[in-house]
C-alpha cells in the first residue's frame, strides 16, 4: 500500500497528453491549446474612433472658437470614402475608421451643431479618442500561449486573431462500468435488496468537468464472464475506463479480475487514505483503468483525487493543476488523525471550512452539500476552531 503523495507522483509519471486535433472556436471552450494563438491581422487594422463624435484635423482647432462644415459620416464597417477635406469635419461613430487627414475625435458632447455646420467653442478633453492601428496587437503577436485552457476571454482573443479553428489536445474518452448485483436504474421499480445506482452519474459529471467525453456508461452485475465482455468493450472504445465497486476482497469483487485477460498492468493497487483505500490504477495497452470503491462518497472522493488529475494530464494540462491546495480556517474542531491520511468532506461558509456532520463513506446527503475536501495527514493532532487546514475544491 502506498501513500497519497506516492500515488499522485505515479499519475504524473505515467500519464501524458493525447494527440491533437483542430476544432472550430465554437467547440473549443475548456480545451487545452496544443499550438499557440498568433494574430493573423492587426487590431485595429486601421486607426478608429474610440467615441461617438467628430473627426477633425487638430491643426484646424488651433484657435477656438472654430466652426467647420460637415463633410459626411463614418460608421463602423462603413468608412467615409476618401480623405477628410481641408478645414472640414466628419461625423464619426465608435469603431469607425478615421479618414486620411484626421488625427483627432472631438466627442459629441463638446460641440454644437447647426445643420451641416459644427461649432467647437472649447475642447474639454485632452484625449484624442483615437485607437491607433495595431494598438491592441499586431499581426504575428502571440495572444494565447500553448498549454492554456480556453476560457471565454481566450476565445475572444482567438477570434480577434482572425482564427476560425484552433489546435487543441484531444479530449480523453471515458467509459464507466458500475458493478454490483444490487444496483438498479434510478426511477425503476426496485425490489428489496436493490438500490439505485448513483455513482456512475457523479463520475460521468466529474469526468466532463475535467474536459473528458463520456462515451459509455454501463450498469453491470457480478457475473464474471459478462464483466469480462464489458471490460473488453470498454477498453476498445475509451482512453480511460472507470470501474466502480468490486474493489475489495469479497467473493464477487471482480473489478481487477475482469481486466486480467486483457493484460492488466497495475500502476498502484491500494492507497493509504480514508475514505477510498481500495482505489487502484492500471493500464491495458494504452488505455488507463481506474478502479473506484462502490460506496458513493468513497468513489467521488477518490475520483476527485485520482481521476481528475489523470484526465487533466491526458487533456494537455499538468496533473498537479488538479491538486490546487489552499488553506482555510476551521469552523468546527477536529479530532486527531490515525495512521491513514484522511480527506474529510466539508463546505465553504463565510467563516471558513465547515465540516460535514456525516463522514460515513456511503453518506449521499452529506456528499450533496460538500464542496471541499479537508486534507489531514497521518497522526495529525487535534485541531481547534480557527486553525488553518489544507483544502481542495470538491
Amino acid at each position: 500500500m502506498i501513500t497519497f503523495d506516492e500515488a499522485a507522483a505515479l499519475i504524473s509519471q505515467v500519464a501524458a497528453p493525447l494527440g491533437t486535433e483542430m476544432v472550430p472556436l465554437i467547440k473549443a471552450r475548456g480545451r487545452m491549446l496544443a499550438a499557440p494563438v498568433h494574430a493573423e491581422r492587426s487590431s485595429p487594422a486601421a486607426a478608429v474612433s474610440a467615441m461617438d463624435g467628430y473627426a477633425v484635423r487638430e491643426a484646424d482647432l488651433a484657435v477656438l472658437p472654430a466652426s467647420l462644415p460637415l463633410a459626411g459620416e463614418a460608421f463602423a464597417g462603413t468608412p467615409y470614402a476618401g480623405g477628410l477635406p481641408d478645414r472640414a469635419c466628419l461625423r464619426i461613430f465608435t469603431g469607425a475608421a478615421l479618414p486620411d487627414g484626421a488625427d483627432r475625435v472631438v466627442i459629441q458632447e463638446e460641440v454644437r451643431r447647426e445643420g451641416d455646420l459644427v461649432h467647437f467653442d472649447q475642447l474639454m478633453s485632452k484625449r484624442r479618442h483615437v485607437r491607433a492601428a495595431g494598438s491592441d496587437f499586431q499581426a504575428g503577436d502571440l495572444l494565447v500561449p500553448a498549454g492554456s485552457r480556453l476560457n471565454a476571454q481566450r476565445l475572444v482573443a482567438a477570434a480577434a486573431a482572425n482564427l476560425a479553428a484552433v489546435e487543441v489536445y484531444r479530449r480523453p474518452r471515458v467509459a464507466i462500468l458500475a458493478t454490483g448485483d444490487e444496483l438498479a436504474a434510478p426511477g425503476s421499480s426496485q425490489p428489496d435488496g436493490f438500490i439505485p445506482e448513483s455513482v456512475s452519474f457523479g463520475v460521468a459529471a466529474l469526468a466532463e468537468d475535467w474536459a473528458a467525453t463520456v462515451v459509455s456508461r454501463r450498469r453491470c452485475g457480478d457475473d464474471l464472464p459478462l464483466l469480462k465482455s464489458a471490460a473488453a468493450a470498454a477498453v476498445n472504445e475509451a482512453d480511460v475506463v472507470v470501474v466502480t465497486g468490486g474493489a475489495s476482497v469479497g467473493e464477487k469483487d471482480f473489478a481487477r479480475e475482469m481486466f486480467a485477460p486483457l493484460g492488466l498492468d497495475l500502476v498502484f493497487s491500494k492507497v493509504a487514505i480514508r475514505p477510498g483505500k481500495p482505489v487502484w490504477l492500471g493500464r491495458v495497452g494504452e488505455t488507463f483503468v481506474v478502479g473506484l470503491p462502490g460506496n458513493p462518497t468513497s468513489a467521488m472522493v477518490t475520483a476527485r483525487l485520482f481521476l481528475a488529475p489523470l484526465l487533466e494530464r491526458l487533456s494537455g494540462g499538468e496533473a498537479g493543476a488538479a491538486w490546487s491546495w489552499r488553506t482555510l480556517p476551521l469552523v468546527h474542531p477536529m479530532e486527531a488523525e490515525g495512521d491513514r491520511e484522511t480527506f474529510h468532506r466539508a463546505a465553504v461558509d463565510r467563516c471558513g471550512a465547515a465540516l460535514a456532520v456525516d463522514q460515513d463513506s456511503s453518506a449521499q446527503r452529506a456528499l450533496a452539500g460538500s464542496n471541499l475536501l479537508i486534507r489531514r495527514r497521518p497522526r495529525t493532532p487535534a485541531a481547534r476552531v480557527g486553525d488553518l487546514v489544507e483544502v481542495l475544491d470538491f
